[in-house]
């Protein structure tokens, strides 16, 4: 698809309607997509106790691209392709391991984990491997959390970093642990994914696991007097009340989204498990609960579910036109231990119960999507956060690149 047919296509979006069918199924499309937004924006990455010790490694894939994400021997954390400088090779061939150094199995190139070229045997007199290194990615941490961009001049991580200073400090998010992760993959086009995430409307009659605890999937049902109760709660628990919004449009830079919103449980639910009841110890410097739960997000595709015993991190990546991946990290506070503080099991069942079903919703939306009588239809009310993501993207679609580096 030429790109006057892309801004064509933008251009003629029906406000507050799903997206075209194009949108999920135009390869042309989707390669603007990698070009446009997961190469500029910021990315979750992992968590920092996953690579606790220098020489610690591990991979963060998708779209084809593979990034090395090591902890050095001088405890720096950083980021490089997982490509070889020799011939395009990939490096590292496991998810994760430990290594004082980063060897290429196909000719024995050999780097340091600050990507430099260690050595390279019976190369040519004349070669200068100190000229050589792994091509590195930007890397940011966010009390912990490791997001990485590819752009050559990223926006500033500053603005998100101060921003959600005092809304994440109770949390302690940096002396959390991984109790687990798991990646699910889904049969459908990444923004499918995604749009599904950022709207509710589909919560009541398809997550009643969730329903039962989380105001969100009740729309209509009076919540101001909870929102209130819980707001007034938060500071005496060691939380904060703010609201923070600068997300898609009114982020602080291309790819550099930020928001914090709390929202009260029902039903006496403390946190999000089988019976709303804690599931692992306080995090951080948190007192007690609230009887709320937190939305977070950082960068387009990254997304938290904070409650007061644990968090879950959503990242979104894209593997092809057609296909995706959620990968969902469990944090619990650092000192926390599986069995005995915490059971590993009821700590992940709600949100792996309910990414089971969503994956099953994505995968029949995009079957529907990729039929040749597909029409976007309206959208309702609870769905304004997904047309939010929805107007960014096309936004970003439309724009010249410039515009959006």
């Amino acid at each position: 698809m030429l790109e006057k047919e892309i801004i064509s296509l933008v251009e003629a979006q029906r406000e507050q309607h799903s997206l075209a069918r194009e949108f999920y199924t135009d390869p042309d499309i989707y390669e603007r997509d990698i070009e446009r937004i997961f190469l500029r924006s910021w990315l979750y990455a992992g968590h920092q106790s996953e690579i606790p010790e220098p020489g610690d490694w591990f991979l963060f894939d998708f779209a084809g691209e593979s990034i090395i994400v090591a902890r050095g021997l001088d405890g720096e954390i950083r980021a490089m392709l997982n490509v070889c400088r020799h011939r395009g090779s990939r490096i590292c061939l496991e998810r994760s391991g430990c290594s004082k150094r980063l060897i290429c199995r196909y000719h024995g190139w050999t780097y340091d984990l600050d990507g430099k070229l260690a050595g390279a045997s019976r190369m040519n007199e004349d070669f200068d491997k100190s000229a050589i290194s792994l091509r590195r990615v930007h890397v940011e941490l966010l009390d912990g959390l490791i997001f990485v961009n590819f752009a050559e001049q990223p926006a500033a991580f500053s603005a998100v970093r101060d921003g959600l200073a005092d809304c994440l400090r109770p949390y302690d998010l940096a002396n959390a642990r991984v109790a687990h992760r798991q990646t699910y993959p889904i049969a459908a086009n990444w923004k499918l994914a995604v749009e599904n995430y950022c709207e509710c409307y589909h919560c009541a009659p398809a997550h009643p696991e969730y329903s039962r605890g989380h105001s969100l999937a009740h729309h209509g049902v009076r919540v101001g007097e909870l929102y209130e109760a819980v707001m007034a709660r938060a500071g005496a628990c060691g939380l904060s009340d703010r609201t923070v919004n600068h997300l898609f449009l009114d982020a602080p830079g291309f790819g550099a989204d930020y928001g914090y919103d709390r929202y009260p449980l029902i039903r006496d639910h403390v946190t999000g498990s089988d019976d709303g009841r804690p599931v692992a110890p306080l995090l951080g410097s948190i007192r007690d609960y609230d009887g709320g739960a937190t939305d977070l997000q950082v960068g387009p595709v990254t997304f938290g579910l904070m409650y007061c015993d644990h968090v879950v991190l959503y990242r979104f990546t894209p593997v092809t036109i057609d296909t995706a991946e959620c990968d969902i990290t469990w944090l619990v506070r650092g000192d926390a231990v599986d069995g005995r503080d915490y059971d590993r099991d009821r700590l992940t069942w709600l949100w792996d119960v309910t990414t089971h079903a969503d994956k099953n919703i994505i995968e029949r939306n995009q079957q529907g999507v990729n039929s040749r009588y597909y029409v976007p239809g309206p959208l309702s009310g609870m769905e304004d956060y997904a047309w939010s993501f929805m107007s960014w993207y096309l936004e970003t679609m439309r724009s010249p690149l410039r515009a959006v580096a």
